[in-house]
């Protein structure tokens, strides 16, 4: 199949409406020129039956006889002459022509059917087709001087055909037409021309084949990728945003407000400015996003987002940070026993044989009354597993962590679940041990954690050495810390992070040198979507 290139196209396309334009115009002027030129015959017509009509002696010579005037006949005729009408006859009462360009017909009766009303003192004009053509026919009735009807004038003209018109007018129709098809073609040309520099020199075949190898190539990565025009549009969707985000059929054209209501796409459009890496959870899943504008020639056209499900990821992290937690706190207590077991055969080496007896059942009487009370009110094995932990930890640094009695849990808010509050509840505890310079008796972390119908509050205290005021409010920013230490400042980033996923709401106090305080609250009536 021979392929015709798209700027011979448009050329051809634009010429070809021209010139059919031009043909509707042609039909329509030359239209309008003969209805022109019918009602410029008919009045011509009507003149000039009427002035042979009120020639001297005319009626006189209808009323005495059955002929004309030879004087009268050779008037008439130079009349035809000047007024240039295809035939002017004269009919008696009879309806005998007493005069006709042709002598042949003088003297005969004329048969038309259009004749009746000019005998009855009508006068008016009548087209009908004859053997020269349409003919435009003027009658116009003669008087007497005592205003009686003496005959008839009949005057006709031709009307020209179209091709006598078009004839007629060939010069100015061939200068005009080519002039305005010169024009016509260099402008479509450069028209043409101008669209396939546009279209960066391709041909449409050359478009479409990009957009299906573009298409396939989104629908065969494996991130997300959705993207939206100034207008909000939706241009891209890719299968695997699809099927991340649970969308079915066509979405291509269709605002994005529309397909995802708590889409945060839209806002690049406002910010102008990339989002990289940005942590969200949508449908249960967690969505590492990037936003990035859209920018043609320095203006921003629209927006796109890569996103990868790292939900399996995340998990799998989460259960190297499970074992590498449970890991630690083995051998936290297998340190704190072995420091028990010291102390017992220590008492016992000095023959305190009832001292030992009283410290085994004081350890023992601790732990049973913290692990009971864990069991009973903590109703998740993760975060009690955690806080128990904790425990045992601040013992081996040196530090009371001291579990509020009353706390209670029974249950998450809404898209929260035990691994948000393992990294929540573990990240403030390791914080509150960082904030201790050294060990010593005073120091102490308070952990709370409330819960009621309507809310959920996590409270997390220490007297350690506090964060400096002008620190504070970077604290929640990605990678900031006051540790020297690299890989540090993700903590608090994270948990700021969960705080938002779970609608909830995080307030920090802190005084250098006095301690800090971190209180996280949640709704716990919130609908799931």
């Amino acid at each position: 199949m021979v392929r015709v290139p798209i700027q011979w196209k448009i050329t051809g396309l634009i010429i070809f409406i021209l010139m059919f334009s031009f043909l509707v115009l042609g039909i329509v002027l030359t239209g309008n020129y003969l209805e022109t030129t019918e009602i410029e015959l008919r009045e011509r017509a009507i003149l000039t039956a009427r002035t042979v009509a009120e020639l001297p002696g005319v009626s006189d010579q209808l009323s005495s006889s059955d002929n004309v005037a030879e004087e009268t006949a050779a008037a008439v005729e130079e009349l035809r002459g000047i007024n240039k009408a295809d035939y002017i006859v004269i009919l008696n009462m009879d309806r005998v022509r007493l005069t006709h360009p042709l002598s042949s017909q003088v003297g005969k009766v004329s048969d038309g059917d259009d004749e009746g009303p000019a005998f009855a003192e009508h006068a008016y004009t009548a087209k009908g087709v004859g053997e020269k053509g349409t003919l435009i026919r003027a009658f116009i009735p003669i008087m007497d001087e005592t205003h009686n009807q003496a005959g008839v004038v009949i005057a006709g003209y031709r009307l020209p055909q179209v091709m006598e018109t078009l004839l007629s007018l060939k010069r100015e129709i061939f200068i005009t037409t080519g002039i305005a098809l010169l024009i016509s073609c260099w402008g479509a040309y450069m028209l043409a021309r101008n669209i396939k520099r546009q279209m960066f020199a391709l041909e449409p075949h050359e478009i479409a084949q990009l957009v299906v190898e573009r298409t396939e190539a989104f629908n065969a990565m494996h991130e997300g990728i959705i993207a939206i025009d100034k207008f909000e549009r939706i241009t891209i969707f890719n299968h695997k945003a699809k099927e991340m985000l649970a969308i079915k059929g066509d979405v291509i054209g269709k605002h994005i407000r529309d397909v995802l209501p708590d889409t945060y796409l839209p806002e690049i459009l406002t910010l102008d400015r990339p989002v990289l890496n940005k942590e969200l959870t949508i449908q249960n899943r967690a969505i590492l996003s990037t936003r990035v504008p859209i920018r043609v020639e320095g203006s921003t056209v629209g927006a796109i987002a890569i996103f990868q499900d790292r939900t399996q990821v995340k998990r799998l992290a989460e259960e190297l940070t499970g074992v590498k937690a449970f890991v630690s706190a083995l051998r936290v207590q297998n340190h704190e026993h072995m420091n028990k077991l010291h102390t017992i055969a220590g008492l016992i080496q000095l023959g305190n044989r009832e001292k030992a007896l009283e410290y085994v059942f004081q350890v023992s009487e601790e732990q049973e009354e913290l692990t009971r009370f864990l069991t009973k009110s903590i109703q998740d094995d993760s975060v009690s597993g955690l806080l128990l932990s904790k425990v045992s930890r601040g013992k081996e640094l040196g530090v009371d962590v001291t579990i509020d009695r009353h706390s209670y849990l029974r249950a998450f808010p809404p898209y929260m679940d035990h691994h948000d509050f393992v990294l929540v509840i573990g990240n403030l505890i390791e914080n509150a041990f960082d904030s201790f310079k050294q060990p010593g008796e005073d120091n102490q972390i308070y952990v709370s954690i409330q819960q009621t119908g309507d809310l959920l509050s996590i409270l997390v205290e220490d007297n350690g050495e506090g964060i400096k005021e002008e620190d504070q409010p970077f604290v929640f920013q990605h990678g900031y810390s006051t540790k020297a230490d690299t890989g540090r400042g993700i903590g608090l980033y994270l948990i700021k992070e969960i705080v938002e996923k779970g609608n909830g709401d995080i307030q920090m106090e802190s005084i250098a040198g006095e301690g800090t305080t971190f209180q996280l609250v949640f709704p716990m009536n919130l609908e799931k979507e």
